[in-house]
């Protein structure tokens, strides 16, 4: 049996400036500073030498229950020990501000609610009497260094560390020791009594046990306060569309308001595999359904946000308009950064043996001509919602349009980043569509005639070129122009409106996709024997890819099919209703980075295409 929780398992914490997966036996496995996308503090999650913090029953590891407090990204564990129950609370403290100074890490603004800077753990006795251990030990730069804790004071209930120019406070209400990296304690609590233990990053952690439960609980409202303002129907999905919309919120980082794909790098997408990768960026491609998934649940707020670090990245250090649009990437770091240079991690073993641990992407720079459809297509969602855009923005983003028109024709990688020879690939030629069809309608609400012509012509040449080179002999959209094989991309034909549902190629490509690139009705990206993506192994179904196929079914009017996929997929969800990137369906376990946008985004998407089947069943 492996030492490892299954990725699913993990709860996923948040205050939008740090990032944390807690195990199920209360260990803090995963926790980066000082941003989630750089050198873990806490790292068993990729090698269970790599540090953790725990805090839970001294004689027991298996929980009795675990869940979000409703509504919440609140972690609330019970526990059922041989003496008594206990119930732990867990959270990244989020407070109201006691500073009106401006953080020069701030490029938006901060709301009246802030970080704590401080991971806060409350325990209650809720019957008979039970033991609780404090067990941390911080591996700094990813378990590369390491430092003694000290006592700061004269009492034993704080302790601090320094390394690698991060300061951390222990700080509870049971007595701690150290020795070494190591800080632990013991308490044992009577029926009704309470203990907590709080991390900080800033020596701001809560001063004793009544401040940590008074933080907690305002950590509870701040999350409800911020979910209370979605606009989510009373309909059996909520549930689902709730935790994802809190997963997403979790993702962002509230100082640039930038989404990261995922809070993790490295978690496989085959056990013991290569293709383990650093999704702790924010992607161009994930732009469009983000900021239709923010409006359309209400969060305009967020979405305005992060609009606002995609054009700043866009604009950066760039000379003329040309020069921001030639430059566009796939991908940025979660402060605008440009350079994500891909390195390996040796020295850890990776989840389940699972080598090499990457940190960085050098995905960066390939060329993927689908970023422009994606992008153009977040700007559209942007003006749908009621925003403008100044002349210099409109340029940049005219520039860009005018690029994909002068680069739709050439091979790329592709959507999925494979790491073989460019391809012709049919996806990347339709989103250079959606890219040229979104500017013709924004120029043409401009009246900007002559660039609308323009486009209009490129656009009608790459729909013809299409649906004469990327269609098989059976009717049937192709991956790229050099085989007959499948890929899941080929999806978004219907979803981004290349061709309208009822066309009789685009209901032959959605239904070869859910009879021949499923495995148990699950959908994978390609089949890795007819792709030259330049890895080796398999890799699980993408889950991303069948709330697509969710999405197709229901355009092409299949609702029982793709209501049925909805459920299943709803049956396959983590026991605290996130998801990975992929599911093995065969193990039924989730593999790959976790918890991951795309996919939340998917889901949003593809329920709100199924209810609104259901108030329109004609």
């Amino acid at each position: 049996m492996s030492q490892f929780p299954p990725i699913a398992d993990y709860a996923f914490l948040s205050d939008c400036e740090v990032s944390g997966l807690v195990a199920p036996n209360g260990a803090l496995e995963w926790f980066c500073l000082p941003r989630p996308d750089k050198a873990s503090v806490f790292g068993a999650l990729l090698d269970r030498s790599a540090g953790y913090f725990r805090f839970g029953p001294v004689n027991a590891q298996v929980p009795d229950q675990r869940r979000y407090l409703p509504g919440t990204m609140v972690l609330e564990t019970t526990w059922h020990t041989p003496t008594g129950w206990l119930q732990v609370h867990d959270t990244f403290a989020i407070c109201p501000s006691d500073s009106d100074e401006r953080r020069d890490d701030y490029r938006r603004v901060p709301g009246e609610d802030v970080p704590r800077r401080a991971f806060v753990r409350t325990a209650k006795c809720m019957n008979g009497t039970v033991e609780v251990e404090i067990d941390c030990i911080p591996l700094f730069n990813y378990a590369r260094s390491q430092a003694a804790w000290s006592y700061p004071g004269s009492t034993y209930d704080e302790l601090t560390v320094s390394c690698e120019g991060i300061d951390l406070q222990l700080r509870g209400n049971a007595r701690l020791a150290s020795m070494g990296a190591r800080c632990y304690g013991r308490k044992m609590l009577e029926e009704g009594e309470y203990a907590y233990i709080s991390l900080s990053w800033d020596a701001s952690g809560p001063a004793d046990g009544d401040e940590a439960r008074q933080v907690v609980q305002h950590t509870e409202r701040y999350w409800r306060d911020w979910l209370s303002r979605a606009s989510i129907p009373d309909h059996p999905f909520r549930p689902y569309i709730e935790r994802s919309a809190l997963a997403l919120k979790g993702l962002s980082y509230s100082p640039t308001g930038a989404v990261m794909a995922a809070a993790t790098t490295s978690l496989p997408e085959t056990p013991g595999g290569e293709r383990n990768w650093d999704y702790r960026y924010t992607w161009i491609r994930d732009t469009g359904f983000l900021l239709r998934a923010l409006h359309g649940l209400g969060f305009d707020w967020e979405a305005y946000q992060y609009f606002m670090f995609v054009v700043e990245t866009l604009l950066q250090d760039a000379t003329s308009e040309r020069e921001a649009a030639e430059n566009l990437q796939v991908m940025y770091g979660i402060g605008g950064e440009r350079e994500l240079t891909e390195s390996t991690l040796d020295h850890l073993s990776g989840y389940i043996n699972s080598r090499p641990v990457r940190i960085g992407n050098g995905a960066y720079n390939q060329q993927q001509h689908d970023v422009w459809g994606m992008l153009v297509d977040a700007v559209a969602a942007h003006l749908r919602s009621g925003g403008q855009l100044v002349p210099r923005v409109w340029r940049g983003i005219a520039s860009l349009i005018d690029i994909a028109g002068e680069k739709w024709s050439q091979p790329d990688a592709g959507i999925w980043e494979v790491r073989g020879d460019p391809k012709h690939f049919v996806a990347s030629k339709v989103m250079c569509w959606v890219a040229l069809d979104h500017g013709i309608r924004i120029a043409n609400d401009r009246n900007d005639t002559e660039d609308a012509a323009r486009w209009q012509k490129i656009a009608d040449e790459i729909k013809a070129e299409v649906c004469a080179k990327g269609i098989t002999a059976d009717g049937v959209f192709r991956q790229h122009y050099d085989t007959d094989a499948l890929d899941a991309s080929l999806l978004l034909i219907p979803i981004m409106g290349f061709l309208p549902p009822d066309d009789e190629r685009v209901r032959k490509t959605v239904l070869a996709i859910a009879d021949n690139l499923t495995h148990d009705g699950f959908v994978l990206r390609y089949r890795v024997e007819t792709t030259d993506d330049g890895l080796s192994g398999e890799e699980g179904t993408f889950t991303i890819c069948t709330f697509w196929l969710v999405s197709a079914l229901a355009l092409i009017g299949e609702l029982d099919r793709a209501r049925k996929l909805f459920d299943k997929l709803q049956s396959f969800a983590g026991p605290l209703l996130l998801y990975a990137e992929e599911i093995d369906v065969t193990a039924a376990r989730h593999l790959g980075n976790y918890p991951q946008a795309f996919t939340h985004l998917a889901l949003i998407d593809a329920a709100g295409r199924l209810m609104d089947a259901e108030d329109d069943p004609a």
